[in-house]
């Protein structure tokens, strides 16, 4: 039985310090108990000596500390977990907020996990088709990979998610395939948004949703991914499934962050985010992966805004050191009207290479990838040169390149939030858009390719 504690000396907005407490531990759960019955929860947050600060997960307003017992639970959050998980919608504390009741659990799991130990890892190869050209055909996802979305305020992040939650798969193996999906401090309209498009699409069905609001408290926000990803590793591990987890926002958690480390007078780091941000995030994003010896994989799309569109802000700066690669949604590319504005040059899959080719996807993947890649950024060159020196200044071939990258970026990456394209159909979109270019042209793509694949008028 636990031991309760009349000893709680102080509280401060959200923090209490309860005094004369043994064998307590670094992010236990505490139960206060007050005397007219009311229940309130928090965590450990500091222990110094025999006393604990404790970081309540809900307002400390109305509670009188002179009639209030702690109870330490012995235990961190948890999260209960049953193959029947799948299907169901939960609160960012793992609370089912579906109307279907409470989950019987088969195991319960510590929300925390323990590190993958490096040398027991496999390395990432298969592909995962999302259905998105700008994705799969030239910086493609590969299972057990962590690939961010960096996105600004106001662009159609959340659409692309909810897109690449419905249509990800695992092509040809015919093993369980599951979408994890976590809401981290997002709006009503939003949560109601991404369960009704589940619903709707019966992408319900192999999903788990994690919803965690922004009228939510900040502690609960940073427990919400730590959620999703224990049920990832249990769906993973034990069930042997294939599972994607998107993360979206992780600006948001990253907020929840630093307004914890402030309530605890911490040194802040940059722009006030505390010091060990970077081992935080590193602490979510290195659970993804596949471990030797197991069927299952964990992998991640964490989404997240980058204030005032700020690449160098700590928040994608240190994801990007952490993950393999970015996609990035561009401003200028939205207000053109592509749907999704996905920038694919600066865009990056660092695993790419690894899951694509012959026996993956087809062998004239990854020179037709190079190719586009070349031919659209020197089509956007021509297309600044003709805006500073007008059309007249550009050659004939310059003309074609300058034609190439407008039709590109309107049939490629412009494919609309419900359109599922199969890697088939964007390579040979892809080869369709090349004819645009004479053969001669196309130096990247070795000749037989050319001959097999080049279609022979343009439009077939």
């Amino acid at each position: 039985m636990p031991k309760e504690y009349k000893t709680i000396k102080e509280v401060v907005g959200p923090l209490m310090l309860v005094e004369g407490v043994e064998n307590v531990k670094y992010d236990e759960l505490v139960k206060i108990k007050q005397a007219n019955g009311e229940e309130r929860v928090g965590k450990v947050l500091e222990i110094n000596e025999d006393k604990a600060l404790v970081q309540l997960f809900t307002s400390s307003q109305g509670l009188k500390i002179d009639d209030s017992k702690a109870m330490f639970l012995g235990h961190g959050i948890e999260l209960k977990l049953a193959p029947d998980i799948l299907g169901r919608v939960f609160d960012g504390m793992g609370r089912p907020i579906d109307g279907g009741g409470e989950l019987i659990p088969t195991k319960v799991e510590d929300i925390n996990g323990a590190p993958l130990n490096p040398v027991a890892r496999d390395y990432p190869s298969e592909f995962i088709q999302t259905g998105v050209s700008a994705i799969d055909g030239l910086n493609t996802l590969v299972r057990g990979q962590k690939l961010p979305i960096f996105s600004g305020s106001g662009l159609p992040h959340a659409k692309l998610a909810a897109q690449i939650a419905r249509q990800a798969k695992v092509r040809g193996t015919g093993e369980d395939f599951a979408v994890v999906f976590a809401a981290v401090g997002i709006t009503f309209e939003e949560s109601d948004f991404f369960i009704k498009d589940f619903q709707k699409s019966g992408a319900i069905e192999r999903s788990v949703l994690f919803i965690n609001l922004a009228n939510d408290p900040a502690i609960e926000r940073i427990a919400t991914p730590r959620m999703a990803i224990t049920c990832a590793e249990y769906l993973a591990y034990e069930l042997g499934m294939h599972v994607l987890i998107i993360i979206t926002d992780i600006t948001n958690y990253a907020e929840a962050l630093r307004e914890v480390s402030a309530a605890r007078k911490e040194v802040p780091g940059r722009r006030g985010y505390p010091g060990y941000m970077y081992t935080d995030l590193a602490s979510l994003y290195e659970r993804a992966g596949r471990v030797k010896g197991k069927t299952g994989s964990v992998t991640q799309i964490p989404i997240l805004t980058m204030p005032e569109d700020d690449k160098t802000h700590p928040i994608p700066d240190l994801t990007g050191y952490i993950t393999e690669g970015q996609i990035i949604l561009s401003r200028e590319l939205y207000h053109k009207g592509l749907v999704p504005p996905i920038d694919v040059l600066p865009s990056l899959s660092r695993l790419k290479d690894k899951g694509i080719g012959k026996g993956k996807t087809r062998e004239d993947h990854s020179s037709t990838m190079n190719q586009l890649f070349a031919a659209y950024a020197r089509g956007k060159e021509a297309k600044e040169l003709a805006v500073i020196l007008g059309d007249a200044a550009l050659s004939d071939v310059d003309k074609l390149y300058s034609k190439f990258a407008t039709e590109f970026e309107n049939q490629y990456v412009s494919q609309g939030y419900y359109t599922n394209r199969d890697i088939e159909e964007t390579l040979n979109l892809g080869w369709k858009l090349l004819t645009i270019l004479p053969k001669s042209e196309l130096k990247r793509i070795d000749l037989q390719l050319i001959d097999k694949y080049y279609p022979t008028k343009a439009g077939e």
